[in-house]
């Protein structure tokens, strides 16, 4: 098992530095697949030596006539799985998002541009997993490996493989996509801290000055460090609870996620910490910015801003990211 394992490395590296680095989508080519027998095929050319052998021996035309029949057989199956493989056209998101402690799956789609169905190719990504799909005659299939996101930080896969198997079982094709895939693991969403007063205050502060081009928006509830000025006063007199008027706008309340807030805990705890007050922030449409360790998102909002702040919490190591 060792000795396969070292020789399936070694012919890796190989492969990756004959072609080198494979632009996506990639369209395979004869001279990349590669073919084998498998153990099933072994069996049966152990299985026509020995029905050659024994009409030979017993002088049986019938017995000659079988063997030569299942050694065109196993021809014409060589050759359909190696076409199997032939002219597919391979792509891949080059990059893919997940939690840790949750399943984040690679992405690839798989064009059939020729008119022959496809049967049973198997994408295979390493130790990660695979994922079989068959394609019919000029159709497109989506197909997605899992990734066990089990710790926080960045995932690099160098190639991935397609194979397959088809017809029959008696040999294998298969070639080395060299294509670099990301995937960015996020810390875990966990933990029990309220957002500081002051990264509430600084917000408050630094947008009042802009209040008059705003909507009101509703009232939330008052939360220490927030300016008096933006007391819901006539709520509190009737009395209701405590409560601040609340404005939508680019420039309403950015509130700072400091690294340095959560002093006192594990690195790991601060940076779950800081991925609930991301997801939080970005679920209520605030804005908001991230300050780490030699390093600074400005306050912003959206999707491509939760992104980023995501991915630098995912490549947080040694102090920064």
């Amino acid at each position: 098992m060792r000795l396969r394992q070292s020789a399936t490395t070694k012919f890796r590296a190989w492969t990756a530095r004959r072609f080198g680095t494979d632009a996506l989508p990639y369209q395979i080519h004869r001279r990349r697949i590669y073919i084998l027998p498998s153990r099933h095929g072994l069996a049966v050319a152990a299985l026509i030596i020995a029905m050659l052998i024994g009409a030979l021996n017993y002088n049986s035309n019938l017995g000659l006539a079988f063997a030569f029949l299942m050694v065109g057989v196993a021809l014409v199956a060589m050759h359909h799985c190696h076409r199997n493989l032939l002219g597919l056209v391979i792509d891949a998101d080059p990059e893919a998002d997940g939690f840790e402690g949750s399943q984040t799956q690679l992405n690839f789609a798989l064009y059939n541009p020729s008119a022959l169905h496809r049967f049973d190719i198997e994408i295979h990504c390493a130790e990660l997993g695979s994922a079989v799909r068959s394609i019919p005659a000029g159709a497109r299939a989506q197909a997605g490996v899992t990734l066990a996101a089990t710790r926080r930080g960045i995932f690099r896969l160098s190639q991935f493989e397609l194979r397959t198997r088809y017809p029959f079982g008696w040999f294998r094709a298969w070639t080395y996509v060299q294509a670099p895939l990301l995937a960015y693991i996020y810390p875990r969403p966990v933990g029990g801290h309220r957002l500081p007063a002051s990264a509430v205050a600084q917000g408050s502060a630094a947008s009042a000055e802009q209040r008059g081009e705003e909507d009101f928006a509703g009232l939330r509830p008052y939360a220490p460090g927030i300016p008096l000025k933006h007391m819901a006063w006539k709520v509190l007199a009737r009395g209701g609870e405590a409560a601040v008027r609340h404005y939508t706008g680019d420039v309403v309340e950015p509130e700072w996620l400091d690294w340095h807030d959560l002093a006192g805990i594990a690195p790991e705890a601060r940076l779950s910490q800081l991925c609930v007050w991301v997801v939080d922030a970005d679920a209520a449409r605030r804005r908001y910015g991230l300050r780490l360790p030699d390093f600074e998102l400005r306050p912003a909002r959206g999707t491509v801003h939760r992104l980023a702040c995501l991915r630098a919490l995912a490549m947080f190591s040694a102090g920064s990211p």
